[in-house]
């Protein structure tokens, strides 16, 4: 990094390179910040241009090495830096950290390669009177090491989804540190209109969710974009291309199941709009407690016995056509026709872990939901839905819980590798 100090005399020749890009600013030396009532406050910013030097190569509207961090410091022991900000052409802001008595600032996310950066410092003197520099700068290529891309891939894909839906960013390679991973992590950004506030949470070292604190607005629209273009991970990782994405919720509809009552009831923009009487697990299959959200719709799926360990031919056995089954884990819960089992409906959980309903009311609930829509079961004897690797169970996780698994949060512990699913193959 460059050192960049203001020159204590005019014959002051410019300083040497010692390791970090630094702006050194001279408060109020001079200067006639007052206004003509003599209220320092009132007056218009000075211009700290002249009391400010860049030495090596560093220089307004030169380049800088991307791989150096930025430094500002007030030379001045009487005067302060009250704000920075600094920005690429593309938007990408450079986070950085101010001292507590404007004494110095300094970056704390890396600055991208090839891009051109602006850096506005406001200051202020002994006497209150503000000062004022911009700065603009570009930076060059990172140097010549074999890095591969870091390339993200947002999910779930471009369309309309439930108020439950994650959004989810798959990694092109493995990220395990800390701070590298908060590198990554502070240029994903998750914009929403209406907004609302949210984070992200590692679920191993290649894929993160993002939720809110609640579910997301309805009728909302929600954007997701990387700026880890050109920005050094590690030093054989630096963030490439990568393409954003643009979903929308539809109505806020959630389905609750009360496995004890056998009774599903749907709720439209927090209007009860149906109940059903429905089935659940038996002893043995119970149904898993907990939220869960819609992964797809399937017309019709054969669901076969031996997929769950249940032997062909003995009295539990089946091997059958399903229509209307609405998919809620990965291991085969589904919301579908039953018919064979409408006697029990209503009074009584005879399944082998979905949920069960007539004909007729599993078309209704399969034309009236929609992927990412909200379908929750309590008062069962089965677990909990997983969080993570059986579908998105992203919701049993309470929001403290939810923030630990950040890499920016202080004190969370964001998981390593993930959890293994406990799948059970697809049941009736």
């Amino acid at each position: 990094m460059r050192r960049i100090e203001s020159p204590r005399s005019a014959g002051a020749g410019r300083s040497r390179v010692v390791g970090r890009a630094l702006l050194v600013i001279a408060l109020g030396a001079g200067v006639a910040g007052c206004s003509s009532d003599g209220d320092p406050l009132s007056a218009e910013p000075y211009d700290a241009a002249d009391r400010i030097s860049f030495s090596g190569s560093v220089e307004d509207g030169g380049k800088a090495d991307p791989d150096e961090p930025l430094e500002i410091v007030a030379e001045d022991p009487d005067g302060r830096i009250t704000d920075v900000t600094a920005v690429d052409a593309s938007g990408r802001r450079v986070t950085g950290e101010l001292a507590a008595d404007g004494s110095r600032w300094h970056s704390t996310s890396p600055l991208a390669a090839h891009a051109r950066y602006t850096v506005r410092v406001s200051t202020e003197d002994e006497d209150g009177a503000p000062g004022r520099r911009v700065l603009t700068f570009t930076t060059g290529g990172p140097a010549a090491t074999a890095a591969k891309r870091l390339a993200v891939t947002f999910g779930p894909g471009a369309g309309t989804y439930g108020v439950g839906q994650p959004l989810t960013a798959e990694l092109s390679a493995p990220v395990k540190d800390r701070a590298q991973r908060a590198v990554v992590e502070r240029a994903l950004t998750v914009e929403s209109t209406p907004a609302v506030s949210g984070g992200w949470h590692w679920v191993d070292d290649k894929k993160l969710h993002y939720r809110p604190r609640d579910y997301w607005p309805a009728h909302a629209t929600v954007s997701v974009r990387s700026a880890l273009e050109g920005v050094k991970v590690n030093d054989r990782l630096r963030g490439g291309r990568s393409k954003p994405l643009t979903i929308r919720t539809g109505d806020r509809v959630i389905a609750v199941t009360d496995a004890a009552e056998h009774r599903l009831t749907v709720y439209k923009n927090d209007e009860e709009i149906k109940q059903i009487p429905v089935t659940t697990g038996k002893p043995g299959f119970e149904t898993r407690n907990g939220v869960k959200v819609v992964l797809a719709k399937e017309r019709l799926v054969r669901m076969r016995s031996t997929t769950v360990g249940i032997a062909e031919g003995s009295t539990e056995s089946y091997d059958m056509d399903v229509e209307f089954a609405t998919r809620v884990t990965w291991s085969g819960e589904y919301v579908h026709a039953a018919p064979w089992s409408v006697g029990s409906q209503g009074y009584d959980n005879v399944s082998h872990g979905c949920v069960g309903m007539s004909t007729e009311d599993a078309q209704w609930f399969f034309d009236t939901v929609r992927e990412g829509d909200v379908v929750t079961v309590e008062n069962s004897d089965g677990d909990t839905m997983e969080p993570f690797g059986n579908g998105y169970g992203d919701w049993n996780l309470d929001w403290a819980e939810w923030r630990a698994g950040s890499a920016l949060v202080a004190g969370s512990t964001p998981r390593g590798t993930g959890e293994a699913a406990r799948l059970r193959p697809t049941t009736v």
